[in-house]
This record gives C-alpha cells, structure tokens and sequence, in this order.
C-alpha cells in the first residue's frame, strides 16, 4: 500500500503535457492575396472568403496540422470584368472547382518562432505539394492577446501552368501574363480551446 501511495504522489508531480490549442482564422483579421506579372506592372487581387483551423501541439510541433480552404468565387482584383472572365470555365472554372484547399502533412519547426508547414495544395482540381515558411508575426510592445496569434506566411510563386490554369492559346499569346503567381498570405487565428 505505501508503495501505490508513493507512486501516486511521484504522479501528482511530474509535468503534465500540454495538451493541443486549436485556433480558427480570423478571416476578418488575415489577408490572402497575390500578383502576377503582365507586361510592365504587376495584376493585384485577393480572396475575400476563407476559413480554416489549425493544431498547435507545443511539446511535439510535428504533431500539429493546418488545414483551410479558399472560396474561388470571392476572387477580387479590382476589375469586375477581369473577375468575371478567370472564374469562367476557360479558367478557374468556379462552378466545377468551388474551392483552393490546402491540408498539412509534416511540420517543422525551424526557429523559435518559425516552422515550415509541407501539405498538398489543391487548385482546378490538381494536387501538388506545397511548404510554407510560417513566422511568428511579434505583437506591438506592451500589447497581449493570449487567445491570438498572428503569423506571416510564405511560400515560392505558384505557376498557374501546373495546375492547368491557362487561358486559349489565342489569349495566352497575347496576354502578356506571367505562369508564376506570387502568394502574400497574413494569418490571425483565434484559440477555440
């Protein structure tokens, strides 16, 4: 008996693992845009509806996840024509492929407070792997929001090409517009529990 209430106790004292926090994006607070390049400047636009959730597991970073998905209809670069014409089905086809989605696989932790996120990113219907380089975005000084965090996303330029996005060859040979499409990806997510 002394010896189950000795254990009992080296139980009550030794650390506990943290368990898992679950954030959800902040839609409201996060940016997911892009630009590629046509001619001499640079076509701008974003995504005004996407969703997502992410798993953060501190004592064993490779177990968390991310998942999120992008709406392809709130696709907006400014001109409502050109808007129009990439979620035709000569291009996005929308109606057939509603959403962008990208689900993780391994995650690294490269510093303190940055990982690297390697998951499959579907478009158009294709599926290719993808990392991103997450940071940890630092809050102003003297700010504190335990329940938030804020990371800045990268990744290399997506060409449009592997994922079948392509215009007529008519339009492709006059268009102007570069296969590389550059991300800029802001995150803020809220924790749930």
């Amino acid at each position: 008996m002394k010896a189950f209430r000795l254990f009992l106790a080296l139980l009550s004292l030794a650390p506990l693992a943290a368990p898992a926090e679950t954030y959800k994006i902040d839609s409201a607070h996060s940016k997911i845009a892009f630009s590629v390049h046509q001619f001499v400047s640079n076509v701008r636009g974003e995504f005004h509806r996407f969703s997502g959730t992410i798993e953060v597991d501190r004592d064993h970073p490779e177990q968390s996840s991310v998942t999120a998905r992008i709406s392809v209809g709130s696709i907006d670069t400014k001109i409502q024509k050109r808007d129009h014409h990439l979620l035709s089905a000569e291009f996005f086809d929308a109606a057939k492929f509603p959403e962008i989605t990208f689900k993780s696989r391994n995650v690294k932790r490269a510093g303190e407070s940055s990982g690297d996120i390697v998951g499959d990113f579907t478009m158009h219907g294709v599926t290719k792997p993808m990392t991103l380089h997450v940071k940890l975005s630092t809050p102003p000084s003297g700010e504190s929001l335990p329940d938030r965090t804020r990371w800045i996303v990268t990744t290399d330029p997506i060409n449009r090409k592997d994922f079948r996005l392509m215009f007529s060859s008519a339009t492709e040979s006059i268009s102007g517009i570069s296969s590389n499409v550059t991300p800029t990806i802001e995150i803020e997510a809220v924790r749930t529990k």
